[in-house]
C-alpha cells in the first residue's frame, strides 16, 4: 500500500506542476497550485508511506536512518511511474501541445536546485522525522510552504523542480530537455545527502 501512496501523491503533485506550468496559470498561481498540492497529499499519505513523493527526499529519510533499505528502490520506481503516469496525462489533458524546453545556465541552476532541495529535505526531516516533533500537525503545511517558497525563488532559473522524479515528468513533457536530467539528479541527490548529514550532525541523539 505504501508504494501505491508514493505513486499516486507523486502523480498528482506532477499533474499540478504539468497543468500549471503548461499553457496554465501565470505569475504566481503554478507555484501556489504546486505548494498547495504537496501539502494536501502529504496529510493524505503520510500516516501510510511518509508521504516522500520524491526520490531525493527518500534518500534524505534513508541516510537519516527512518527510511528502510528495502524500501528505498520501490519508493523511486513507485515515484518516477507516478510521474511518467502524470505527463501522459497532462499531455492527453492539454491536447499534446507543442512544449518548448527551458534553457538552463548550468551553474545556476545547480546552485539552485542544491540549495532548495536542501531546504525541501532539511525541513522534512526536522519536521516529518524528529523524534522532538513527532505527532505534530504543520508538517504538511511546512513542507508544501517550502516548494512553494523555492519556485517563486528560483523557478525561473531552474524551472524549481528539486524532485527527480518531476524531472522525468517534465522530460516527457518536453518542459525539460533530456540531456539537462543530470542536473536534477546531481543537484537534488547532493542536497538529499547534505541536508541528512547536516541533521545527524544537529541532533546526534535523534536516531
Amino acid at each position: 500500500m505504501k508504494y501505491l501512496v508514493e505513486f499516486i501523491g507523486t502523480f498528482f503533485l506532477v499533474t499540478t506542476i504539468g497543468c500549471t506550468v503548461i499553457d496554465g496559470g501565470a505569475g504566481v498561481i503554478p507555484p501556489l497550485a504546486i505548494g498547495s498540492v504537496l501539502m494536501v497529499m502529504i496529510y493524505a499519505g503520510g500516516h501510510v508511506s511518509g508521504a516522500h513523493y520524491n526520490p531525493a527526499v527518500t534518500l534524505a529519510v534513508f541516510l537519516r536512518g527512518r527510511c528502510p533499505a528495502k524500501d528505498v528502490p520501490g519508493y523511486m520506481i513507485a515515484q518516477v511511474l507516478g510521474a511518467v503516469a502524470a505527463a501522459a496525462i497532462v499531455l492527453f489533458l492539454k491536447k499534446n501541445p507543442t512544449v518548448e524546453s527551458g534553457t538552463l545556465v548550468v551553474p545556476n541552476a545547480l546552485a539552485a536546485e542544491f540549495l532548495f532541495t536542501f531546504a525541501l529535505c532539511y525541513v522534512v526531516l526536522n519536521v516529518a522525522t524528529s523524534k522532538n516533533t513527532a505527532g505534530n500537525s504543520n508538517y504538511g503545511l511546512a513542507i508544501g510552504f517550502t516548494v512553494m517558497a523555492g519556485a517563486f525563488a528560483v523557478g525561473d532559473i531552474s524551472g524549481g523542480v528539486f524532485n527527480p522524479a518531476v524531472a522525468v515528468g517534465l522530460i516527457m513533457m518536453g518542459k525539460v530537455a533530456v540531456a539537462n536530467i543530470w542536473v536534477y539528479l546531481v543537484a537534488n541527490f547532493a542536497a538529499a545527502a547534505a541536508a541528512a548529514t547536516v541533521f545527524k550532525l544537529i541532533n546526534p541523539n535523534d536516531k
